[in-house]
């Protein structure tokens, strides 16, 4: 059985007649998985897990869920329905399960319901991807995320985003490619899409990074990242410069 049939099931089994339906989504739907991408699974509930629930739930994704090559990462995250239908800014979000918090989980955290402003991207990119694992259509369970709102997610992951930068380049970069594009044309891409997009538009000088960014995320694990001193020095340069874009398109001038 594969990951993504064990993750279907430890949800379908841990929530029961609560599970309204399962949703892939990410790398998987826009574009095709790539070396380092995520399993991206998106489940509505018709309440609030429980604790003995929560930590089921945790238990079985650390154990499906992996970094190595032959183990992807598996980013599962929970709403309750009736907390983003009818929508509204910022929406709850009930669990996140994701590698990046495995230190966390690791050591006793389990996780709770909490304001989630990326579950605009979330729920955008599963209405888009129209692709249920379990359950409706997305369309019959989900409200729209209005452009302000989707505008206002992706910018609200900047900074923290930025503090990743020196040991998570590629991702950052890729990230902000993605928030430029996106702000633009209201659609969530895959990060090479992203890139493409972007790309076309910066100037020469600031091009080299995220082509290299982009070859990386289509042919390498992370553990297989490499940057040249000469690319690693042009990265800022490159940020500043997506940076002020973004900043342009959330405060037009006259």
């Amino acid at each position: 059985m594969d990951q993504l049939e064990r993750t279907v099931g430890l949800v379908r089994d841990t929530l029961g007649p609560d599970l309204v339906g399962t949703y892939l989504h990410g790398s998987a739907v826009l574009g095709g998985l790539v070396p380092a991408s995520d399993l991206d699974v998106l489940a509505v509930a018709r309440r609030s897990l429980s604790d003995r629930r929560r930590r089921s739930l945790l238990a079985g994704l650390l154990e499906i869920s992996g970094l190595t090559p032959a183990v992807r990462p598996v980013e599962l995250t929970v709403v309750v329905r009736s907390e983003v239908r009818p929508w509204r800014f910022p929406p709850t979000g009930d669990f996140l399960h994701g590698e990046w918090l495995r230190a966390e989980y690791e050591a006793g955290h389990v996780p709770r319901p909490g304001p989630m402003p990326d579950l605009a991207l979330v729920l955008t990119a599963v209405l888009a991807g129209d692709h249920p694992l379990t359950g409706p259509r997305p369309a019959e369970v989900l409200d729209p995320v209005p452009h302000a709102d989707l505008v206002r997610a992706s910018v609200a992951g900047v900074p923290a985003l930025l503090a990743e930068l020196e040991d998570d380049t590629r991702n950052v970069l890729l990230t902000l490619a993605r928030v430029w594009t996106t702000l633009v044309t209201g659609g969530i891409e895959s990060k090479d899409a992203a890139a493409d997009w972007a790309l076309a538009r910066l100037p020469p000088e600031h091009r080299p990074v995220l082509e290299h960014a982009r070859n990386l995320y289509l042919t390498s694990h992370y553990r297989d990242e490499t940057w040249s001193d000469g690319l690693r020095a042009r990265v800022r340069p490159h940020v500043e410069h997506v940076l002020a874009e973004i900043d342009a398109l959330r405060h037009p001038g006259p």
